[in-house]
């Protein structure tokens, strides 16, 4: 089994190696409850391994963070690109596939924000690679967001804004506890930036 089994919530976690058990723990804990709040103890005890096995993968929690963020990019990003297309593809020309793709996600259950977004607030300067990968996230979004976008001269800066739009809607579904006005909102703006380009 791959690492991007431990997204997959028919696997079981022990069956997976004791690094993939950890950083899968990882991934659940960080995102659910936050990093700062999940200690190096929890993420051992319920991936049930020992300290040794755990150092003896990631050298600090630090490094667990960074696996962990890089791990979220790759299987959201996947996520993201596979949403544009199937909204696409759907047939309602009347919003823009980012915002079906963007309610989908900040309505599902197990929504807690962008993990870039509450890492860089958790841990600001603190570790420098977090706002390195964040950064990078960011950038692959939007150039995702374009590619979903029909061509013409404004698309890159269009595809920006709607990145920086996708961004607020997510932080208010994540402080209002509800999708519905976050969404209302970005539709709003993405159909009004889109019909600018046309």
């Amino acid at each position: 089994m791959s690492v991007s089994d431990i997204l997959d919530p028919r696997v079981e976690l022990d069956t997976l190696a004791a690094r993939e058990r950890i950083l899968g723990t990882a991934y659940r804990l960080f995102y659910r409850d936050g990093i700062r709040a999940t200690g190096i103890d929890k993420v051992i005890a319920e991936a049930r391994v020992t300290k040794v096995t755990f150092y003896r993968h990631f050298s600090s929690k630090d490094a667990l963070v960074v696996a962990f963020l890089e791990l979220r990019h790759d299987r959201w990003m996947q996520w993201f690109r596979d949403a544009l297309r199937r909204h696409a593809a759907s047939g309602r020309r009347a919003r823009p596939a980012v915002v079906s793709a963007v309610e989908e996600w900040v309505s599902a259950p197990s929504f807690r924000g962008c993990a870039f977004i509450n890492s860089i607030n958790e841990l600001g300067p603190e570790l420098p690679q977090v706002h390195d990968i964040a950064a990078r996230h960011k950038a692959d979004m939007v150039a995702a967001i374009k590619d979903s976008l029909p061509p013409g001269p404004r698309r890159a800066r269009t595809a920006q804004a709607l990145g920086i739009a996708v961004d607020g809607a997510v932080v208010h579904a994540q402080y209002s506890q509800g999708a519905a006005a976050a969404v209302k909102a970005l539709a709003t703006i993405a159909t009004t930036l889109v019909a600018e380009r046309e």
